[in-house]
């Protein structure tokens, strides 16, 4: 790219203003749909940032919604160019995720819930590449190689020396317990968590086996937030065939709330560095000699 713009972020801004642009025209998104001759589906996928935003769009929307002040029109027209870079993620080619790469890239934090494995950000390249290899047994090793690349460039926003990702992950002792490769890449990955976990700026909790029922029973999720207030956060949850991104503020709330029982019901941080330590100090008793 020929400068920091993220494309996914200046889309899904542009996508907030042209929704506020016509709910204050008082218009539904089917009835801007019929007066552009375009499916209504299009117009939602605008606007909720999933889709690029041609300046021709934006130029159609704003004639539909009369917007006569000239500045915001060239405001959002250069929004649009800008939603049209490419992110460093496209250099990798078609990547499932890259909607959500994008949103991470530009994200002040991060907090995860992973109740299977070790969080993409946090992961060594062998855990990585066994992970990938075991989750897609039908990729090709070029495609592995590629994936395992991606997530080691995005784990540069933890050692980025300036304005690191702020992260927070809640583990559920299983993801400790799963023989990832071998008992030799799960000590080299438990190592790594511990290690990584006394960042100022990463914390890592984790729920043991005997906490019983809680409420991360229901699968994995990350929430993200941003720095720029006019960003809603959103919380992003992980699918086979589709990703599902959750905006509307009572989502968020409701999932911001969850995420602070687990924080309570999971061993505080010390805790967990030593249970993550005594759990990779008993795979390397059980390494072949």
């Amino acid at each position: 790219m020929a400068s920091n713009v993220n494309p996914t972020v200046r889309r899904r801004r542009l996508g907030q203003e042209l929704r506020r642009l016509r709910e204050l025209k008082g218009m539904t998104a089917e009835e801007v749909a019929e007066r552009l001759l375009v499916s209504q589906s299009k117009i939602s996928r605008l606007e909720n940032g999933r889709r690029s935003i041609s300046q021709r769009d934006v130029r159609d929307l704003c004639g539909v919604y009369e917007v006569e002040d000239h500045r915001i029109v060239d405001s959002l027209m250069q929004m649009a160019k800008d939603s049209r870079q490419q992110g460093w993620w496209h250099s990798f080619g078609d990547i499932p995720y890259s909607v959500y790469i994008g949103l991470e890239t530009d994200a002040a934090s991060l907090r995860v819930y992973d109740p299977q494995v070790v969080p993409g950000l946090l992961q060594t390249r062998a855990y990585a590449e066994t992970l990938i290899t075991g989750a897609l047994p039908e990729t090709t090793p070029i495609d592995i190689d590629k994936r395992v690349q991606v997530r080691v460039r995005r784990q540069e926003r933890i050692a980025a020396p300036d304005n690191p990702l702020r992260l927070w992950t809640v583990l559920d002792e299983s993801a400790l317990r799963r023989v990832v490769g071998s008992r030799t890449v799960m000590r080299e990955q438990l190592e790594h968590l511990v290690e990584q976990s006394q960042l100022p700026h990463v914390t890592v909790q984790v729920i043991p086996f005997d906490m019983g029922a809680h409420p991360g029973l229901n699968g994995q999720y990350a929430i993200l937030e941003f720095p720029d207030a006019a960003d809603s956060s959103v919380v992003y949850i992980e699918g086979v065939t589709s990703d599902l991104y959750l905006e509307k503020a009572n989502d968020v709330q409701k999932y911001s709330v969850m995420y602070e029982h687990l924080r309570a019901q999971a061993l505080n941080v010390e805790q967990s560095r030593q249970f993550i330590a005594k759990i990779a100090q008993e795979y390397a008793l059980q390494e072949p000699v």
